[in-house]
């Protein structure tokens, strides 16, 4: 990572509840949430620099797309299927997990690292139009950045299985 990322977000790339994000699993069998997050952040800092943003916006832009994803559960696991059992019809919708984590990885990331109000809400918001439309530029690069590399990450898983499928099937 450039050792200006580093200088300006190095707590929170090293910080132990950070490194926890490598055992989630994200958008693929090959892909954490550790390696989601730190490609959002390269990508949102690229943008940010491109926007000639101040030195403390292009910072609030890097910690919350580092953070953006910092809600600290597997959401694959039996646990979250089981909280989620508990409600239906459009409650159980509004708690799924595209819903719910931009609002818990913010709270969990102003709580363990003292993020600003618009950092927070930035990562409560980068889900739109699943959450709130982004109301500050720091938000709204977040939100492009998480966008453009989860569909990277998700045409590559897609193509990954799409392959194992068509090599199976010539087998």
């Amino acid at each position: 990572m450039d050792s200006e990322i580093q200088q300006l977000a190095g707590d929170i790339l090293n910080h132990p509840k950070f490194q926890q994000l490598r055992g989630f699993q994200h958008h693929g069998a090959d892909n954490s949430v550790y390696d989601h997050s730190v490609a959002v952040a390269g990508a949102a800092y690229a943008i940010a620099r491109w926007m000639r943003l101040s030195g403390d916006e292009t910072a609030s832009v890097l910690r919350a797309a580092l953070l953006h994803d910092f809600f600290g559960y597997d959401w694959h696991d039996e646990r979250f299927r089981r909280y989620l059992r508990r409600y239906s019809g459009i409650k159980r919708v509004m708690r799924m997990h595209a819903f719910v984590h931009g609002h818990i990885a913010a709270g969990r990331a102003r709580q363990v690292f003292g993020l600003t109000e618009r950092e927070c809400e930035a990562i409560a918001r980068h889900m739109f139009p699943l959450a709130a439309m982004p109301r500050t530029r720091i938000a709204w690069i977040v939100t492009l950045a998480d966008k453009a590399v989860a569909s990277r990450e998700m045409a590559a898983a897609v193509g990954g299985y799409l392959f194992l499928a068509y090599q199976k099937a010539t087998a």
